[in-house]
């Protein structure tokens, strides 16, 4: 089995989850960035992490599940914002997995990452009260992804590879 974790980031969050789920793989395995990609032929199992943006899958990622993950298993990753007990998050996180239209999604995995400063900047910029909100709330993302969730994107990894691995 070929396994591929392709994944995007901004802050370098969402490479260190991408990481932790690498060293969980078994087999033959390789790890880039999705603009480093060309194609997805040869790997049997594709991983898939992006950083929430808009409340949704960025645009490049949506692109790149469209061109590469037709008809493949994947797995997805994602790091956002919010604590993952946030009410709405359920939304957001639904709208991420159908920008994987077309694969098979086993699975996914969401962990608060960092904000980074830019983009806190933009949403207190807004004129809307919630999206400003979030950007006051943006300090306390600092340091996330913990290593409680990188241990769990680990546990995430070995779940899935049991999966696909039956």
């Amino acid at each position: 089995m070929k396994t591929m974790v392709a994944y995007m980031t901004v802050s370098g969050r969402t490479e260190i989850i991408a990481k932790a789920i690498y060293k969980e793989i078994t087999g033959e395995k390789e790890i880039k960035e999705i603009d480093e990609i060309e194609n997805l032929d040869d790997y049997d199992f594709v991983f898939v992490g992006f950083p929430m943006h808009g409340f949704a899958a960025p645009e490049e990622t949506e692109a790149f599940l469209k061109k590469y993950c037709q008809g493949k298993q994947v797995a997805l990753f994602v790091t956002h914002g919010a604590p993952e007990s946030f009410e709405g998050l359920d939304q957001w996180l639904e709208k991420c997995k159908d920008a994987a239209v077309g694969a098979e999604v086993l699975d996914m995995f969401n962990c608060q990452g960092e904000l980074a400063q830019d983009v806190i900047d933009e949403l207190l910029k807004s004129d809307d009260p919630e999206v400003r909100s979030w950007g006051e709330a943006g300090p306390s993302t600092v340091g996330q992804p913990d290593a409680q969730r990188v241990e769990s994107a680990r546990e995430f990894a070995r779940k899935v590879m049991a999966k696909i691995q039956k």
